[in-house]
């Protein structure tokens, strides 16, 4: 091959400098688990011994709700295996999906990336939640976070299911999503979730969100993937899918990096 001065294109050139930096990063600063303070090979991975603690929701689980079993609840492959719970009372929202359980891993893996600055976390959060919801994607229109009311965004400085939203966009099997950062606001301070019981935390979130009026004509008809860090009761995605089913959404699914283990029916 000849040389020539042309094969250095501006993206060759910008390529490489970002990977110079990278590595000048990662030489003063170490890569650390997203977990803990474990020094790793890649930056946004976890550690060996987290890695073994991860427990990641996997079939079988609930068509509907996505609660993961224990068990193996029978039936030909493929079929569709609904969770008392979600025969008893339907959810309102269509189907909802999430990464991991909420267990110690799960709680260092939110609180860390909501509350301890760990947000260069989101492209491999964005990737785990577009394989957890790949079937979700694929039928999406657009992808939503779940919103905060703008005085805890203004403490906080970020959505943390906004920047999720956003990574799994990025993510291979996201491309085609529209992003709707501002699709839904969250128009009252309600206090935080924690401590409630379900009741409360129903009581808690109702009427609290609408649809943005700039962006009401984009939800008729449309397949809505509302994306949140964690699911706990349900009781705010629920909330959320109420409002944007009454926009006239045609669906809304839910995808969340983390569930909490709660008391579900048998099939």
């Amino acid at each position: 091959m000849v040389w020539s001065p042309a094969i250095f294109t501006g993206d060759v050139i910008r390529r490489g400098v970002a990977g110079v930096v990278h590595g000048v990063i990662n030489t003063v600063l170490p890569p650390q688990c997203l977990a803990c303070d474990a020094l790793v090979a890649t930056p946004g991975s976890l550690c060996a011994a987290c890695w073994r603690e991860a427990k990641f929701i996997t079939a079988p689980q609930c068509t509907i709700c996505g609660v993961p079993y224990s068990f193996d609840p029978g039936g030909a492959p493929g079929t569709d295996v609904v969770c008392g719970a979600c025969v008893r009372h339907r959810p309102i929202y269509d189907r909802a999906r999430a990464v991991l359980r909420y267990d110690d891993l799960g709680r260092r893996l939110v609180v860390g990336f909501k509350h301890g600055d760990r947000t260069h976390g989101a492209p491999t959060f964005g990737r785990w939640l577009a394989r957890a919801g790949a079937e979700l994607i694929a039928e999406a229109d657009m992808v939503a976070p779940v919103p905060l009311h703008r005085l805890r965004l203004i403490r906080r400085r970020f959505n943390q299911s906004a920047m999720l939203a956003q990574a799994i966009c990025r993510s291979p099997g996201g491309e085609g999503l529209q992003f709707a950062p501002d699709l839904l606001l969250r128009h009252r301070h309600t206090p935080s979730q924690a401590g409630l019981n379900a009741v409360e935390r129903k009581r808690n979130v109702r009427n609290a969100f609408t649809v943005n009026e700039r962006r009401v004509a984009q939800v008729d008809g449309k397949r809505v993937l509302l994306v949140d860090d964690v699911f706990t009761t349900g009781a705010t995605v629920s909330e959320c899918a109420r409002i944007l089913g009454r926009a006239g959404a045609a669906s809304v699914d839910i995808l969340t990096l983390a569930r909490v283990d709660a008391p579900r029916g048998e099939p």
